[in-house]
């Protein structure tokens, strides 16, 4: 039997990753498993979440967000879910508005905001029928304000951050809990897909700071979904001591 298709020992409650083949979404992957939970991760590369699952006996699976026959496969494999970490998402090009590019504009919007959609309206069902369902939206502090030659990302993630919000609402009188976390600097691959794989330019992304880790990301993650059936922890703001804005033009550290 493959990693792909057997999960480990668990408290029976199933937890999906979304971005799940490195950086923050590998990290709570190893967390949630560690907690207890039978963890589902999704991405496109296969590879990385095979040997990832094989680590932490969870399951893997191939999942494009920006894909809706990726994301309505993806979810019939599922029969319960218990947490859905919405963790894919990225962004691209760091360009004035004068300069923008509209490929990497919509990649950022179809991945950040429609693939969490995707995902999240398609297994809202599951969700509802564990009665005790979680949701956790990785947005970012761009959710919660705008910086220089960052327009495309950060309303992407304003959006997404609404999209997130805006359903907190809706399923008041739900048995389903809703939490946003907005990191500010975590040193991943992030800046490296940012800046199409330019190594030096994504380095200097964090010259002079000591950044958060995904691992710092993912204990809250876990400390989120621990907390009892009554307590929303709505958002969480977190940032490195050394970051106080996500304005590009005021020094951050």
């Amino acid at each position: 039997m493959s990693s792909s298709e057997r999960s480990g020992n668990s408290n029976g409650r199933v937890a999906v990753v979304t971005g799940a083949s490195s950086g923050i979404g590998a990290a709570t992957a190893r967390s949630l498993a560690r907690d207890g939970y039978s963890v589902v991760l999704g991405a496109r590369r296969v590879d990385r979440v095979d040997a990832l699952a094989e680590e932490i006996g969870g399951r893997a699976m191939y999942l494009d967000v920006t894909d809706a026959a990726s994301v309505e496969r993806f979810v019939g494999t599922l029969d319960r879910v218990d947490v859905l970490v919405n963790n894919a998402g990225g962004a691209k090009g760091l360009a004035p508005v004068s300069e923008a590019d509209l490929d990497d504009w919509r990649w950022m919007w179809e991945t950040n905001v429609v693939g969490t959609l995707r995902v999240t309206k398609a297994l809202l069902p599951e969700l509802e029928a564990s009665g005790d369902g979680l949701i956790i939206t990785i947005t970012s502090t761009a959710a919660l304000e705008a910086y220089d030659n960052g327009a495309g990302y950060t309303s992407a993630k304003h959006a997404q951050g609404v999209l997130h919000r805006t359903l907190r609402l809706e399923l008041i009188g739900k048995p389903i809990r809703l939490t946003e976390i907005c990191p500010g600097m975590v040193e991943t691959e992030f800046s490296l897909v940012r800046f199409g794989g330019d190594a030096a330019k994504a380095d200097a992304v964090y010259d002079g700071v000591t950044p958060m880790v995904a691992e710092d990301i993912a204990e809250i993650i876990s400390f989120t979904a621990s907390r009892p059936s009554h307590v929303n922890l709505d958002q969480i703001v977190v940032r490195p001591r050394d970051q106080a804005t996500s304005r590009r033009n005021i020094k951050t550290g």
